[in-house]
This record gives C-alpha cells, structure tokens and sequence, in this order.
C-alpha cells in the first residue's frame, strides 16, 4: 500500500482538505454525504442508493476487520449488497492496514483498488460532518496531484439507469410470486424476500410490468432524485388502479409518492446511519431504522387516499406511506438493513400476508 502518496480533498465551498491515499489513486468527483454507522462499510460501500457519491464514514476507525469474501448463495453475494462498490470514493478519520475478522479474505484498501475507487484517510472528518450538517451536502473531489477532474453533480444523471439490472433475473421458487423493480436493489431485499417463500422476478428499472402476472409487486430503493425515474412513476400509476399489493422501501416510497400524485424534495444533508427513530403513525411506537437516501416525501402533498406511516422522530419528515383502502404501503427507511438493526423486518411479513389475502 502507498502509504506516502497525499491527495486533496477539494469541497465546492473553496475548502481543502489534505490526506493521505489508501485505494486507487486516481482523481474523482462527486457529491459528499456522511454516515454515522459504526459498522458495515463493505455493506454501504456496495449500496447502489451511494452511486456517485464521495462517502465520509464519521466512525473514527475504518479497515479493521478487512473485508469478506465473495461467497454467493441464491446467486446473490453473501456479504455484499451489490456485485461491486457503488461509491465514487471513501473518506475517513483512520485506516488500519491490520485487519483481523474469522470472515476477512483482504484488506479494504486491496479490495478498493481492485474496484478502482479511490480513499484517504488522516482528514478530519469531525469537522467535515459539522460543515456538511450546517451547509448540506455538497458537490467535491479528490484530486491527486496533475488531475484536477471538473466538478460533477451526479443528481443531475439517472443514476438509477446506472445500476439497475440490464435484463430480467428469476429468484427462487416459492409459491407466491413477487416481481421486484429494480432502480439499485440490495441483496438483502431480495434474501429476505426468498425465505419468505416467493420466486422473485427482478426487472430493469424502465420495465414496463403494467400487463405482468404476479401476486406483488415490490419497488426497490436506489439512488439519485426519483424525478427522473419517468417510466417506473407512469407505470405504478396504471397499476394503482388495480389491488395486487404492492410494497416500496426507500425510493421506492418516493416513485409511489410521485405516482400517487405527491411531491418530494432534497433534504439538507439526508438521512444516513444505522439509527434513525421512526414513529408509527398507528400506534405511535417507536422503531429504530438503517437509512440512506438523501430526497424525501413532502407528505403535506400526498393525496386524501394516502396517508403518511412513519414519521422521523427527529425531523418529523415522512418515513414511509400507505394506501387508506388499497394494499399499498412503502418504508423510507430500510427494514432489511444490513449490517444495521432488524427492528422492523415484520413489514416484509406484511407484504406476504397482503398476497396471500389477495390470492384468496
């Protein structure tokens, strides 16, 4: 590892910050957000919901416990929640080339340049998270020396194009059948869908699955403004005039919402960590939820047949809508959450009980 080789950390505001390499060294750009997480960075690094995105881990101590192989079961990677890392680059406080974990086959480092993705680590990322808290997320760089790329706003790309699947996958084969648009799946979304006895059909993005036969349908999370996803927004509106259950998580709640007839909005500095609380709008329980998306659902907008589900505890900002009389509900955040906590895992139970209900 080049530990010697220094780059810069360069923010649109004029602000600089210098480091040290740890990855692929090469220069890039692209937006910077932050997630408070303690754990789980080979699961966030590969979340299709941070494409193109510079990653700043607040956790201090990064690389510890190396990374894990690439098992595979259900042709899906076992400790991975997509097939590569998704972030343009990753930004810490510390890295340890020392790792020791039962499961690790490599060190983060190795494992970033094999994907060609750059990292620094000695950046005080304490005082970056203040900034980024205090004046929102914010278009940067990392520039090594003789590269200094153009600045890049990957919200104004379809992002969710980028890593939705290019062609139709079949999953299981369970008896009740789910079709799943992908806009940037996690694996797990589809593991905890496959124990729950289901054959899971994954779709591109633009898919038109409005004349499909299936129980449910399931629309994933991803990246990016959900404004841009034209395709998926006027098919979900054809299918709302059916009742086959369908289940959103994360932009998937934002397609619904839009297609419902709402509208959403960039949130300052977005939602990402591991402990985000959430608020049942029926029965006023709290849960605590894994979270990562930067736009969010004005639900001040939605339309009388719809009706918020969760409420954020700390922002009040809307976490997740329902249907009043249809099977139709979405989750801001993320019940499938790896690593993060399973509180709320029940909804995927919710979504089975609903075909089961509508197959009788």
């Amino acid at each position: 590892m080049s530990q010697q080789t220094k780059a810069k950390l360069i923010l649109k505001d004029g602000s600089e910050y210098i480091g040290t390499s740890f990855g692929y060294e090469d220069s890039i750009a692209g937006e910077m957000v932050f997630n408070t997480a303690m754990t789980g960075y080979p699961e966030s690094l590969t979340d299709p919901s941070y494409k193109g995105q510079i990653l700043v881990s607040t956790f201090p101590l990064i690389g510890n416990y190396g990374v894990p192989g690439t098992l595979q079961e259900d042709d899906l990677f076992r400790f991975y929640e997509s097939e590569k890392i998704q972030v343009s680059a990753f930004v810490v406080s510390d890295y340890t080339e020392e790792f020791s974990h039962w499961n690790a086959s490599l060190s983060l480092a190795d494992w970033m340049k094999q994907h060609k993705i750059p990292g620094i680590y000695g950046v005080d990322t304490r005082a970056l998270t203040k900034k980024l808290r205090e004046q929102g997320s914010m278009l940067a760089k990392i520039v090594f020396e003789g590269n200094d790329p153009e600045w890049k706003d990957p919200n104004l790309e379809n992002l969710v194009a980028q890593v939705s699947t290019p062609e139709k996958i079949v999953y299981g084969n369970g008896k009740h059948k789910v079709l799943l648009l992908d806009c940037g799946v996690k694996n797990n979304i589809i593991r905890c869908l496959l124990k729950r006895d289901t054959t899971v059909i994954r779709v591109p993005h633009d898919y038109d699955f409005t004349n499909e036969e299936y129980d449910g349908l399931f629309i994933s999370n991803g990246p990016g403004d959900p404004k841009q996803n034209i395709a998926a927004i006027k098919n979900l509106q054809k299918v709302f005039n059916k009742d086959i259950p369908i289940m959103g998580i994360c932009l998937g709640t934002q397609l619904m919402a839009l297609a419902a007839g709402a509208d959403t909005y960039k949130l300052k500095y977005g939602h990402r960590s591991h402990n985000q609380p959430v608020v049942s709008q029926g029965t006023k329980r709290c849960f605590i939820t894994s979270q990562n998306h930067g736009y969010a659902i004005n639900h001040d907008t939605l339309p009388k047949e719809w009706e918020p589900l969760f409420i954020n505890a700390n922002d009040n900002t809307c976490e997740g809508i329902k249907h009043v009389s249809k099977p139709f509900f979405a989750s801001q955040f993320h019940p499938e959450a790896s690593s993060g906590p399973t509180d709320t895992e029940f909804l995927f139970d919710d979504f089975i009980e609903m075909m089961v209900k509508h197959q009788r």
